[in-house]
């Protein structure tokens, strides 16, 4: 959000900001405390789902007081605004999980599919523990029920970027998450 004295210049392709800079940088810190109490004294393996969680978990593992690891994977299950049931693993992980407390970070669950998908796929690993930390939380969109442990904010059905998230790889610089014009999409 830009700033110009004292008023908030929205994106001219965004109908509303959702969550304000403020408002994410504060559910975070919050995040990385519940975790750090959780996990104290245990070593985490920490695994953001790219490309929309590159902020989210940049800015979590900085507040976190407990030892991580982190790696990343990318998942694909969206053609432009849809998603297409089919999940694909674009990139895996490169150190193994077995016997490690996992957090899965992600930008947003909505059908619950992709989230579902992975969880199953890396239990096959024998982790330790698995539990999923999401900024965002669409529950009226979910397909499938879905464990969530940590969850930044619930939104409503609404087409979000800003803050990781994007539509065709752009916004995704946006302090905040906004909700996307319909004539933009």
């Amino acid at each position: 959000m830009l700033k110009k004295g004292k008023i908030s210049i929205m994106h001219k392709d965004l109908s509303e900001i959702l969550i304000t800079k403020d408002q994410i940088e504060k559910r975070v810190k919050e995040l990385a405390l519940e975790i750090s109490e959780d996990y104290k004294g245990k070593d985490v393996f920490f695994i953001g789902v790219l490309k929309g969680c590159f902020l989210f978990i940049s800015d979590l593992v900085k507040h976190l007081k407990i030892e991580t690891n982190i790696d990343f994977m990318m998942i694909s299950s969206y053609e432009g605004k849809q998603s297409t049931g089919i999940v694909r693993i674009l990139l895996d992980l490169k150190q193994p999980i077995d016997g490690k407390d996992v957090i899965i970070v992600e930008d947003i669950v909505d059908t619950g599919l992709t989230i579902n998908y992975l969880t199953k796929a890396l239990k096959t690993r024998k982790p330790k523990s698995i539990e999923v930390c999401t900024l965002l939380n669409k529950p009226s969109c979910r397909k499938i029920n879905v464990n969530l442990k940590y969850v930044g904010f619930d939104i409503p059905d609404k087409f979000v970027v800003g803050y990781g998230l994007d539509y065709k790889e752009f916004y995704r610089n946006l302090p905040y998450v906004g909700v996307l014009k319909d004539e933009v999409i």
